[in-house]
């Protein structure tokens, strides 16, 4: 296993979001996560990241007990995230946004590391002078998950990346990652969304989040199937 976390608990202050999380995930999948807003989608992603801390259970990422170390440690170890709104670096141009998501890299230099990763996201190649600030709100999504693939990371969290997008952009997402699937299989990804076709697209099992707690796992088939998706419309609002 990639990642085992067992009964996870964690909150804001006073305030418990997560209730006992259980969920495991396999070197090379892509899960999906899914629920009403509330229901600790984002916290989730933020404890593995150790953002947040633990207040009970554990976290174990590649055989390590990750439980307590801070995020840049994490880091190292392999996590990689993308959080909700992008939160590259405005005043940037692409091309050092890149060079930021390099820093911890030893195994290769740095202009190599951009340019295999440009190769994935071919849009940012004339884009490589532009101020991070200046690009469409898409164009910074792929920035932001190009970004992190520059550190070389074995398993991506990745925070609603088709929020704000237009359509066009999606599809390029769900193409680029597609292909990222295929060309690396160990690369693990944890996809938090709520667009149903999106997070079908990708995921190959999808986890249901409640109250701070998994309640069930998903086909990603029953997200298309006409007689079962009003079940998880409501899920995913």
């Amino acid at each position: 296993m990639t990642l085992v976390v067992q009964g996870l608990c964690t909150g804001y202050g006073r305030i418990p979001i997560l209730n006992g999380v259980d969920f495991t995930v396999d070197e090379g999948e892509f899960v999906g996560i899914l629920g009403h807003n509330g229901m600790g989608k984002t916290t989730l992603l933020k404890a593995l990241m150790g953002y947040l801390p633990a207040t009970g259970g554990r976290v174990h990422f590649a055989g390590d007990d990750i439980t307590a170390l801070e995020p840049h440690r994490r880091a190292r170890l392999g996590l990689g995230y993308v959080p909700q709104g992008r939160e590259i670096f405005p005043g940037l141009t692409v091309h050092d946004n890149l060079r930021m998501g390099c820093i911890e890299r030893r195994d290769a230099g740095e202009d190599e590391i951009i340019a295999n990763v440009l190769e994935e996201f071919p849009r940012l190649k004339p884009l490589l002078n532009r101020i991070g600030g200046a690009l469409s709100g898409g164009e910074q999504q792929l920035l932001a998950v190009a970004r992190c693939l520059c550190g070389g990371p074995r398993l991506v969290l990745l925070d609603e990346p088709t929020e704000g997008i237009q359509p066009s952009i999606i599809e390029e997402i769900v193409e680029t990652l597609s292909r990222l699937r295929v060309a690396n299989r160990r690369l693990t990804m944890i996809l938090v969304e709520q667009n149903l076709d999106f997070i079908a697209q990708l995921s190959q099992r999808i986890l249901v989040i409640q109250k701070g707690r998994i309640t069930q796992e998903v086909r990603p088939d029953a997200l298309r199937d006409a007689n079962l998706i009003g079940e998880f419309v409501g899920i995913a609002t």
